[in-house]
């Protein structure tokens, strides 16, 4: 979008403000408000914050500033708040790019395919829980009368959500996104909106779009939007599955209908798919950075009687017990959650799967069957491993895989050193289950 366009769209939608958005190493939206008749200063040079103010920067009180500059094709209304735009920009430091900045980390790893020809297409499944708080301030489903042990795709669970449901996608309809399907998913209060894939960026962009206009518009509504993976032990967990394929700008180089295994899938692809189980370890420190991210990837029966989480390093055709499932000419990465950062989750996911490219590796014969029910010796004696069960010991994998962390840069060293942090204080945290447990036990 030109300046000229800009200043077009800006006034033909009577905008007064536009909203210049980065993300923090979490991937929690971070925003200026700026004038709009101020659009200029967002490209050159940029909105300023004070780093140090903001996790993951690596930054003092006596850095420089730390400056937002707007990417233009992003400019868009927010539809949740009149009057305003929305501009994703990237931090510069100095006048360049600043290594530190989780898009521009992105960025760098789609530089790597460009320089083959290639696109990488995600699709982003976004799940989420409706929530409120009841008069003693516990956590519920916002719908009192969902209470159904099995309640996926029930109805009435999502009649009863759909004032909420409405102006979330009309909402995002109004910005581009090509909303197909809605359901009531499988935990009582949870629900999850499909769109459209696009080019990674886009797509990640866009991800981080909806959780902004989620979160909002329940809390219009006196109600909570949570991605959180695991608010209730006894329930099903929240994923965010990230669909995979490459594509040279014609036709997706993941397809091929001549595959002898019968997934439709190319060489190409199995060797992405190869790479993607190879660092599984590590991926999943960066697609479940949180402590209760490991309460969703457990080993064994949920509490909840189902869980639709991986927690074996696997992959299958229809399968939804393996980490990454082949439902046609993509991948289907089942590992990350909604508490990610998704330009990490999806920078390190391609450089997981450029390096089983380049290395030609082969990923094994697809696993087709419920690997819940397998015993830990019917899983060994097929090469299936398990994936870090804590935050610690995926922090350690991470850490050890050179390919992940160097696909990182300086950014793989903040993240660890605060992921251990976090790690510390909730070892040092004392529940109330321990409490109640051991108070008088002994």
């Amino acid at each position: 979008m030109t300046p000229t366009e800009a200043k077009q769209f800006l006034e033909a939608n009577q905008v007064k403000f536009i909203l210049a958005q980065f993300v923090d190493i979490h991937g929690t939206a971070k925003t200026k408000a700026v004038p709009a008749s101020h659009y200029e200063d967002i490209l050159n040079p940029g909105a300023g914050f004070a780093g140090f103010a903001v996790w993951g920067m690596n930054m003092l009180p006596n850095s420089p500033d730390f400056m937002a500059v707007g990417d233009p094709s992003t400019l868009t209304l927010v539809p949740w708040m009149p009057g305003y735009a929305r501009m994703v920009c990237v931090g510069h430091v100095n006048g360049q790019p600043y290594p530190y900045d989780s898009r521009y980390v992105l960025m760098q790893q789609l530089k790597r395919l460009s320089a083959k020809d290639w696109i990488c297409n995600v699709g982003i499944e976004p799940e989420l829980m409706l929530l409120r708080k009841d008069e003693q301030g516990q956590i519920q489903p916002c719908d009192p009368t969902d209470t159904l042990d099995k309640p996926c795709y029930d109805f009435k669970g999502l009649a009863r959500s759909r004032v909420f449901i409405e102006k979330l996608v009309e909402g995002l309809q109004g910005v581009g996104f090509d909303i197909y399907q809605i359901d009531h998913e499988d935990a009582n209060g949870q629900f999850e909106i499909n769109y459209t894939y696009s080019d990674c960026l886009t797509s990640t962009d866009r991800y981080t779009f909806f959780k902004m206009a989620a979160s909002e518009i329940a809390k219009e509504m006196g109600l909570i939007a949570s991605f959180m993976p695991k608010p209730f032990a006894n329930r099903t967990g929240t994923g965010m599955h990230m669909h995979l394929s490459i594509s040279d700008g014609k036709q997706n180089l993941f397809e091929d209908a001549n595959d002898s295994r019968q997934l439709n899938l190319s060489k190409l692809g199995y060797h992405f798919l190869a790479g993607l189980l190879a660092h599984a370890p590590a991926l999943t420190a960066i697609c479940a950075p949180t402590v209760n991210s490991y309460k969703r990837l457990v080993v064994g029966r949920s509490l909840s009687g189902a869980t639709w989480a991986p927690a074996y390093i696997s992959y299958g055709d229809n399968n939804r017990s393996s980490m990454v499932r082949v439902p046609g000419g993509r991948l289907e990465l089942r590992l990350a959650d909604g508490s990610c950062n998704p330009y990490l989750a999806a920078a390190a996911a391609i450089a997981a799967g450029l390096d089983g490219i380049e290395r030609e590796l082969d990923p094994g014969e697809p696993m087709n069957i419920n690997l819940y029910d397998l015993s830990p010796e019917e899983l060994a004696q097929k090469g299936i491993a398990t994936l870090p069960q804590n935050l610690s010991a995926a922090l350690d994998a991470l850490a050890a895989d050179s390919v992940i962390t160097d696909a990182l840069g300086v950014l793989a060293e903040e993240f660890i050193k605060l992921k251990q942090m976090e790690w510390i204080e909730y070892m040092r945290h004392v529940s109330e289950w321990e409490v109640q447990r051991y108070l008088e036990f002994f």
